[in-house]
């Protein structure tokens, strides 16, 4: 098993914390995975799909955070980005884990990317992770 593992780092500090969750859950897991980066939000399904033709994994956790800013530009890239991820997805048969916060402000994205669990909040990056491994091992139930 061997998961791809895409950040989009626009905001450093919070999607280290989102990639330190899921990385921990896979080492936990002893699933290999690798890491590639992008712009933003928006460029990760483009990279989603460059990563499900290359056949060399065998699912996606995608990372980043969007955060609501004084105009509509904060809507329309959530939307997308959920739907271009979904879109490759569905397409490829390749389960990947949306771990794309989107939050009104750098408080809440702190408490979902933090690996302190004392903060009360489940780690994105882990939880999406987790979603990636259930629907593979799911898949490699039904199929094999």
């Amino acid at each position: 098993m061997k998961i791809a593992i895409i950040t989009a780092p626009f905001y450093k500090h919070i999607n280290e914390g989102l990639y330190e969750g899921a990385t921990r859950y896979l080492n936990q897991e002893n699933i290999a995975f690798e890491r590639f980066e992008v712009a933003g939000a928006l460029e990760v399904p483009l990279a989603c799909q460059y990563i499900a033709q290359s056949n060399r994994f065998d699912a996606i956790v995608a990372l980043g955070a969007v955060i609501r800013g004084e105009t509509a530009h904060f809507d329309h890239v959530c939307e997308q980005s959920a739907r271009g991820i979904m879109n490759v997805s569905l397409e490829n048969n390749l389960p990947i884990g949306n771990g794309i916060i989107t939050v009104e402000n750098e408080q809440q994205a702190l408490a979902r990317s933090s690996v302190d669990e004392s903060l009360g909040k489940e780690n994105k990056g882990k939880e999406a992770a987790q979603a990636a491994v259930a629907l593979l091992k799911i898949k490699k139930e039904i199929f094999d």
